[in-house]
């Protein structure tokens, strides 16, 4: 009965976390809805607004309690959108104060870079030369895709010119300051470099000059249109088509249609750099960073644990000492987590990374290189942190190994080493692997310890990407599970925050699910494959 209640309630959990974060991408109707603002039978104002009815709720409502009973009336949440005109993304209205409630064809919703979305009716299209295309027009729709298609082309350009090209200039630019500097310490070999270092520079300022310039009057391009739309309200608001990403008219979709925009929304989410204090956009670098930080701590932990259990099971001399060393591994299972990142905060980035800079980072002191917070620490820390399970994993997979098989090697003339290499380490890949995969699943849910020792809330650029060495260990990252709290307890709009919680909480369950699955394909393999040297 325990088991079977404890099932039910992971699966339910699971389950609300499915249907919630995959309701993410799905595109509700919008209703316009009219109101009265002040309330009374006759006597309040008519507001109008428009939004996506989120959920229906019953509230206690105090003002209506007498002796006997209490009142409960229903409540709505809307997404409202237009944060830059309402302040706020959601808004609660009492159900008793709607007149009317319509879906009109003509309401559009429009995703922007900045203030989240738009919710409204599309007035006109203001193009550069001059030229207007009204909203009530056939060629209304098509203007504006084939305008925010080109947009969005230009916005990709000018990524790439200021990420890429001049990215590219400004690190060598800084390799030029710290070749400079290092020959400054030699005044014969500066005197003798100087005028080549400065030609150089002024060869890749010229660059930056051009490429800056390019990027500015491609952003200038991205102001010349214009995208009027009114609220409900019958205010009118302008906005460049170079702030919008894509539109939609949710109330004319159908299933197929709401499908397509599931599966072009869930793309994105996977794809893109999170936008709006990360209430928009997508996590695909918080993905990156989880996939890379995982790895890397498996590469990290896998040869200590498996060493230091052969050393403890086949080599050390059983005795108090190893009984105490065996006692402190499983004792460390059972420390905080946050005591590691301690740890790893005062020895790996203030100790470790902070000697390496003064060893080969020198020149670029006091800018730390490795002396603070990375993917490689982050990783170590991990790694230390899992370590114990991996040794006790792997201890109990020797032992499971026959004693038979071992005396059978010895006969043969195989040394100990031999039969460990040869015999009991295949043999025993499949219980080595078990502890891995609780090692993974374990690192890649932590979030505490990564506060300390490199997450961050938005890592500009990836720790492994085409720019060489390739491989940036002391960059930071991004991270789901700092990604779910942070939207959680940190995000400005707590009510916006909420179904980016869901999706990235089933994201980062997926993630660690497909980590789990391969490393238990390959378990299963070798186990087939040695199936015999447990005996």
């Amino acid at each position: 009965m325990g088991l079977a209640l404890g099932l039910i309630m992971i699966m339910g959990l699971l389950g609300l976390i499915v249907v919630r974060g995959l309701a993410v991408f799905w595109i509700k109707p919008v209703a316009s809805i009219v109101l009265r603002s002040n309330g009374g039978e006759g006597t309040g104002t008519e507001e109008r607004i428009a939004g996506q009815i989120v959920q229906r709720q019953i509230k206690a409502d105090a003002g209506h309690r007498n002796d006997a009973e209490e009142t409960r009336e229903e409540e709505w949440q809307l997404f409202v959108a237009n944060k830059d005109v309402f302040g706020i993304s959601y808004r609660f209205i009492d159900a008793a104060d709607v007149q009317s409630t319509d879906y009109p064809d003509d309401l559009i919703m429009v995703e922007r870079i900045a203030s989240g979305r738009i919710i409204g009716r599309p007035v006109r299209l203001e193009l550069g030369d001059g030229t207007t295309v009204d909203a009530g027009t056939a060629g209304f729709n098509r203007a504006l895709s084939a305008n925010l298609k080109e947009t969005n082309e230009r916005r990709d350009e000018i990524e790439r010119i200021e990420k890429d090209k001049i990215g590219s200039i400004n690190r060598r630019l800084e390799d030029l300051r710290l070749k400079e500097r290092r020959l400054s310490e030699n005044q014969g070999a500066y005197a003798g470099r100087s005028a080549e270092i400065a030609s150089q520079r002024k060869d890749l300022e010229q660059k930056y000059a051009v490429l800056a310039e390019e990027a500015r009057a491609l952003r200038d391009l991205q102001e010349k249109d214009h995208f009027v739309y009114r609220l409900e309200s019958g205010q009118e608001r302008r906005i460049p088509t170079g702030q919008l990403v894509d539109f939609t008219y949710p109330n004319k979709l159908g299933f197929f249609g709401r499908l397509g925009e599931f599966f072009i929304g869930l793309g994105r989410f996977l794809s893109e750099d999170p936008r709006e204090a990360n209430t928009e956009g997508g996590i695909f670098p918080a993905i990156f960073g989880t996939f890379a930080m995982t790895l890397i701590m498996s590469v990290a932990v896998m040869p200590f644990g498996v060493i230091a259990a052969i050393y403890l099971r086949e080599y050390a001399r059983q005795g108090p000492m190893v009984r105490a060393v065996r006692i402190s591994v499983n004792n460390l299972a059972g420390v905080p987590s946050i005591v590691f990142g301690v740890f790893g905060l005062g020895f790996f980035v203030y100790l470790v990374g902070g000697t390496i800079d003064s060893v080969f980072f020198a020149d670029r002191l006091p800018t730390p290189t490795y002396g603070t917070g990375g993917i490689m620490w982050a990783s170590l820390t991990l790694a230390l942190l899992t370590l114990p399970v991996v040794i006790v994993a792997t201890e109990e997979a020797l032992s499971a190994v026959s004693r038979g098989t071992r005396e059978a090697s010895l006969a043969c003339g195989a040394s100990k080493w031999q039969t460990i290499q040869r015999i009991v380490l295949p043999a025993s890949a499949p219980g080595i692997l078990t502890g891995l995969i609780l090692a993974m699943a374990r690192g890649a849910g932590e979030v505490a310890p990564l506060m300390l020792v490199g997450v961050v809330k938005l890592a500009p650029t990836l720790p492994i990407n085409l720019v060489p060495p390739f491989v940036h260990l002391d960059r930071k990252f991004m991270h789901l599970g700092f990604h779910i709290f942070d939207l959680g307890f940190q995000s400005p709009d707590a009510e916006a925050a909420k179904p980016m919680v869901f999706a990235t909480t089933l994201l980062l369950i997926l993630l660690v699910v497909v980590l789990n699955l391969g490393a238990i394909l390959i378990r299963n393999h070798l186990r087939r494959k040695y199936a015999a040297g447990t005996f």
